[in-house]
């Protein structure tokens, strides 16, 4: 699948990591296990890594609601929103540093000297004083930006600068654009995101299978299915489907041959599930008989999103307000996350059901959803914002919008890749071509390789 250079490439990067590394180890830290971009990509990140040889370990750092709002609002600001609104208070940036320290007692209890460990995102930024202090190659992910500068993205900088600044010995972002300009000593590595072929996710799954495990979690009319509800987890073992989706909807769900427009996401406002529904409802006469699926995770499974139940009781009211036809047609789903791979197993299999994904984001990090559906060789309908420019050519691998607040464009878009079925194939596969050439976890493996080399040869501890 990636070629016979690449696979070469590979190969000789991490044989070079291995040697390097000796018996280091190499520690990944975030905020959460599931739910959002960068648990999924670690999952990836982390089986290339061990399948490859490396001593790789993850790491999950505990925090409580005023933290999370806190990291939330952060993430926010990143993007160049405001979040909340809310200023952060001297007690808020007193109380971050204190979880963030209580947090670092507990990992550098568990490393060792020269071990290399990767913090990902703003919540774990604190964590770098006290792990260099250790004696440990400190790196930091950033997987979110804005590639213009404002007032928001330079006072959350002035927030994270001192942690990180003569703390962590490299830098990795996901676009050159979010790189700040005072990042200026320290070696910054630009390296996108991938998906995992071989996932619960993004593996094979036939026809059959899509529509008997979309009928068993409440999204297709029932009826007869040859089709199979197991599946094979990362481990090798048997999965089945069992659990069922909780879906706010109204009247019959529709036959497996009707359209299908999804977006699956977080229930995050910047992923802007409403101005989806909006522009949905506002073309339903262009539409066809097309159903809309807004899909995310069940809000009491992802422990580092504080407004995620929020913002889907916002997508609940505002579904309430659409006249009873376009209600019809559109279905609010919540996956169940008791079992990760279960919960990737049902957004896999709505995926490739879907004759379009959509990612109507206001502002994106990267946008791994859109990765999956390339992959998945699916007609694409995105914002033109951060990482999702980076993945698709406007009229090449999917349809951009320039005005991610511009419903009416985007329900033009809707109508024209469903009205041409001929143009909605070829971006597929388009985009499935590009999703191999350039965003699959061994070209990820090979950066990170990269930047093991890197470090570790010029003398980090």
């Amino acid at each position: 699948m990636i070629g016979t250079r690449r696979a070469a490439r590979l190969r000789s990067a991490v044989a070079d990591a291995r040697a390097i590394l000796g018996g280091r180890i190499v520690w990944h830290v975030n905020s959460t296990r599931t739910g959002g971009g960068v648990a999924e990509m670690l999952q990836t990140l982390l089986a290339y890594e061990r399948g490859a040889g490396l001593d790789a370990r993850w790491l999950v750092i505990e925090g409580d609601a005023e933290f999370f709002a806190l990291t939330k609002r952060i993430h926010h600001r990143l993007h160049g929103t405001t979040g909340d609104g809310a200023p952060i208070s001297e007690s808020e940036h007193q109380h971050y540093t204190e979880v963030t320290q209580r947090n670092a007692e507990q990992i550098v209890s568990m490393v060792r000297r020269g071990d290399v460990v990767v913090l990902h995102d703003p919540q774990t930024a604190g964590l770098a004083p006290a792990l260099r202090l250790a004696g440990v190659v400190v790196v930091w992910r950033c997987h979110v930006g804005r590639d213009e500068v404002n007032k928001e993205v330079k006072d959350v900088w002035a927030f994270l600068k001192p942690y990180l600044v003569e703390h962590a010995h490299a830098f990795i972002f996901s676009r050159a654009d979010y790189v700040p300009t005072w990042f200026a000593l320290p070696p910054v590595f630009i390296i996108p995101p991938a998906i995992d072929p071989f996932s619960a996710k993004n593996g094979p799954m036939g026809r059959a299978t899509v529509r008997t495990i979309l009928k068993h979690i409440g999204l297709l009319e029932r009826g007869s299915a040859a089709g199979d509800l197991g599946f094979t987890r990362h481990d090798g073992s048997h999965g089945r489907v069992k659990r069922r989706a909780e879906i706010v909807q109204t009247g019959p769900v529709p036959s497996s041959k009707v359209p299908m427009v999804v977006q699956v996401s977080r229930w995050d406002p910047l992923k802007d599930m409403t101005g989806v529904m909006r522009g949905f409802a506002e073309q339903l006469d262009r539409l066809g008989p097309a159903h809309l699926v807004l899909g995310g995770p069940d809000t009491r499974g992802v422990t580092d999103d504080p407004e995620g139940a929020r913002v889907l009781e916002d997508c609940v009211a505002e579904w309430h307000r659409l006249p009873a036809a376009a209600r019809e047609r559109i279905h609010l789903v919540c996956l169940p996350m008791d079992d990760i791979e279960e919960n990737a197993v049902m957004v896999n299999a709505i995926q490739r059901h879907a004759a379009i994904v959509v990612q109507k984001s206001l502002h994106e990090g990267f946008g791994l959803t859109v990765t999956e559906a390339m992959w998945k060789g699916r007609a694409i309908v995105a914002s033109a914002v951060g990482g999702i420019q980076d993945q698709i050519v406007d009229g090449v691998h999917g349809l951009l919008l320039d005005d991610s607040t511009d419903t009416g464009a985007f329900g033009n878009a809707l109508a024209h890749l469903l009205r041409d079925r001929v143009l909605a194939r070829r971006l597929g596969r388009n985009a499935r071509r590009r999703a191999i050439a350039k965003f699959l976890g061994p070209r990820q493996l090979i950066q990170f390789a990269d930047l093991l080399n890197a470090l570790i040869q010029t003398g980090s501890p």
